[in-house]
Order: C-alpha cells, then structure tokens, then sequence
C-alpha cells in the first residue's frame, strides 16, 4: 500500500454520497507498499481501505479482484470484502481513478515471523489454493516468465547506480532460468504477493491475507516460492540470510492440507530463483521509476540480489525442506 493520489474532504463526500458506509469520521494515508494508493476510512463503528488504482494495475483486472475477494470470504478465507456503492458496483471514480472501498481486516503484520508462524501461514495458504479451486475465476500472470525480459529492457543499464554489474546478472539469471522453468505443474489461483506486510495476524495467530492485486492463475508452487523469498530469510547487518526451519515449517503447514507431488518438489529450486528474480525486477524498475513526491517507503532491490545468489547455491527440494 501507498499514497501518490491526495484524497480530500471533497472526495469523502462523494464517498458518503455514493457508499452505504455511513459518516466517515477520519481518513489516514497509508505508506506500506508500492502499488496503489491507500487510505484507511474510519466510521462510527467499521473500518474501510480506500484504495485507488494507479498504473501498474491493468484497470480490466480490476472485476477478477473484486469477485475474487467476494468470493473468497465466502468460503471463510479472511481477507477484504469489496463494498458495493448504490449503482451495485464494486467500482466508482475518484479523482480520475478507478477506486474501492474494501472492509478493514483486523490483526497487524508481524514485525519477525518464527518457525511457528511459518507453519500457520502455510497451512491456510493450502486452505487458499484449496477454496480458490472452486472459483471459476481466470486471470494470467502479467508478470510472468514470459514478462521479464521486458521489464529488463525498460530498466536497461540505468540498473548500474544500484550494482556495476547488475544488468548483465538479471540478463544472465533470467537465460538460465527460462531454460530450466517447469511445465504442466498444478495449477490455479495464487495470491501472488504474499510479503510479510500482506499477512495478519491477531494476538499471535495467524488472521488473514491482504492485498490481492497480483492475484492470478500459476503453478501453485510458485507461491510457495514467493514466500519462501519472502518469509524465509533473516536479515542480520545488511545480509540476508537463509532460514531453513522457517521453509520447512511453510512446507509441512502447507503439506498438512495439500501434498506436493513429486514434479512440485523437483521444480521447487528453479521456482525460487525465478520469484527472486521477479522481486528484483519489479524492486529495480520501482528504485529507479518511483516519483520523489509519492508518500512511500522505496523498497531495496540489493535484497535480491543476495536471496539470488542463495538460490543460486541450492540444486535440490532437500535444500529448503528437512
């Protein structure tokens, strides 16, 4: 979550006008993130997320969100519940943005997650996949395999005030994993970025997901690789460490409720370098694309590029599960 939109008292109006959320007592921006503009609503008595969708998000996406999340706490998974206005649409127009108002999911995320946590959280990632499987929702991943050397060629040698050699590292890692990504794995809808900051939790246990908008259809693997990048690692003076009892726990909470098969734990390695990747991608273009007037905390790419180098090192499930 960010702020790069300015929401006035003129837009909350509009807000109260058009939305069965009644009077809205205050609005806060919220810096967390580099998507969307975000701003928490708070009523009488309810909370809300306002969020409007700047240029990352395709605006055609935006239905498969809604309906995801609608559907989704449905089948008792928590995480937002997209609030309709008057007309009957999840959707409505803020100072030119596509924009919705979510319910607020209660907990925080935790500043350091232990083992434990990772177990918790990959079980109810099975219990995700295994509800998300009922819901005939299809979006692909637009930031896929297929998507990278794309953004590579957006960020060209301007990657060099982050790392001398960096350019020629993504260009090179992305060869060798193109030409070892798997195929035909298990399939369907993911979360797709599942941070820290995107996972709640409520008197130290596991509450809920946030932030669905790089939901999609992939491996569901890859999800597993997604968190193990981004939950599996220890930072200790500027170095990113790999924790082995986290990503074991992720797995066997996963395997509690889903069991990988074989080709999905053969895939597991090539899977993380590709996540690893991707995050330093996405994190190298936001560095250097990101307007200096955004209310927002920039996120480091050079994390990925050690987490990288991790993954790098590995050749086996062995080496993320014992």
């Amino acid at each position: 979550m960010a702020v790069y939109t300015k929401v006035n008292s003129k837009e909350i109006n509009y807000i109260e006008k058009n939305y069965n959320i009644g009077k809205v007592k205050s609005f806060i921006g919220i810096k967390k993130g580099i998507e969307n503009t975000n701003y928490l609503l708070k009523t009488k008595d309810k909370k809300f997320i306002l969020t409007l969708f700047e240029k990352r998000v395709d605006k055609k996406d935006l239905p498969f969100f809604m309906n995801l999340m609608d559907k989704l706490s449905k089948y008792k998974i928590n995480c937002p519940k997209p609030q309709k206005n008057k007309r009957g649409s999840f959707l409505i127009k803020i100072k030119n943005k596509t924009a919705s108002i979510v319910s607020f999911v209660e907990g925080k995320d935790k500043l350091k997650l232990n083992p434990k946590n990772c177990y918790e959280i990959g079980k109810n990632i099975a219990k995700f996949h295994r509800a998300s499987k009922k819901i005939k929702l299809y979006r692909k991943n637009s930031l896929s395999l297929k998507d990278w050397p794309k953004l590579l060629n957006k960020i060209g040698n301007k990657s060099k005030i982050i790392s001398p050699n960096l350019s020629n590292f993504m260009k090179n890692s992305l060869l060798q994993i193109k030409n070892k990504w798997p195929k035909n794995l298990p399939n369907g809808i993911i979360h797709g970025d599942l941070f820290i900051d995107n996972i709640f939790f409520k008197k130290n246990e596991f509450h809920g997901y946030i932030d669905f908008y790089f939901a999609c259809n992939d491996f569901l693997m890859y999800e597993i690789a997604i968190c193990i990048n981004a939950l599996c690692f220890d930072k200790k003076n500027n170095k990113f460490l790999f924790n082995r009892k986290k990503s074991t726990n992720l797995i066997k909470g996963y395997s509690k409720i889903r069991r990988f098969s074989n080709r999905e734990k053969k895939s597991l390695n090539i899977l993380c370098r590709g996540a690893a990747l991707r995050y330093l991608l996405t994190r190298t273009y936001d560095y250097l694309n990101t307007p200096k007037s955004a209310i927002i905390k920039i996120k480091n790419p050079r994390e990925y590029i050690q987490k990288l180098n991790v993954h790098n090192k590995f050749n086996s499930f062995k080496n993320y599960y014992n």
